[in-house]
């Protein structure tokens, strides 16, 4: 059970700092798309958690966490180079002769690089079909830490998954002005996580 609450936290992580990302620009995440982004995140982890367990059936032991190690660890360094990224672009725009801009590219795409862009009609309230696309492109790292999460409860790891990602919401509307007010971006946090969880565990 500790293994599975540990990887529901890490989880958060990203809900978190989109939350503070949404409290900082102003936009209001109602209770139902706070229910609707946990809900997602929670599913799309439970289902790649017990998609792992059923591999385990046809693979060896050693070769599942390897397979595991190898995911956890490949997910952390791509949170970090895109954490790196954010920083890079905001470097940029800060020079006002030069800019970096996201463009009209695929949503998922906008989303994944700055949260706020899923407030697609800019009402500056997230609906809950805005709150389903907006956890579906956060859910890439649900899906890639169910996936090498090898030998966790499914059902246990998706219900610590909804209730880490409901108090991480609340927790970012709440302390979000304060976290987005830092000077450096903080998103590299949960691919440190996964990596030293992937070593040490």
């Amino acid at each position: 059970m500790q293994r599975e609450f540990i990887l529901a936290f890490i989880v958060s992580i990203d809900i978190y700092l989109a939350a503070a990302a949404y409290c900082n620009a102003g936009i209001k995440i109602p209770a139902v798309s706070m229910a609707v982004i946990s809900s997602i995140s929670a599913a799309v982890f439970g289902l790649s958690a017990s998609f792992s367990g059923y591999l385990g059936n046809f693979l060896s032991e050693k070769t599942v966490h390897r397979a595991g190690v190898f995911v956890l660890i490949l997910i952390g360094s791509l949170t970090i180079m895109k954490s790196l990224f954010k920083i890079f672009k905001e470097r940029i725009s800060e020079n006002g002769d030069i800019s970096l801009k996201i463009g009209k590219g695929p949503v998922i795409v906008r989303i994944c690089l700055d949260e706020t862009e899923a407030d697609i009609d800019h009402s500056m309230v997230l609906s809950a079909a805005e709150a389903a696309t907006l956890a579906i492109a956060g859910s890439c790292d649900a899906l890639a830490i169910g996936l090498g999460s090898g030998g966790v409860n499914p059902v246990i790891a998706a219900l610590f998954t909804f209730l880490c990602g409901l108090s991480a919401l609340f927790l970012g509307n709440i302390t979000g002005k304060k976290i987005s007010a830092l000077p450096y971006d903080i998103s590299w946090i949960g691919g440190v996580f996964l990596i030293l969880f992937a070593v040490f565990e």
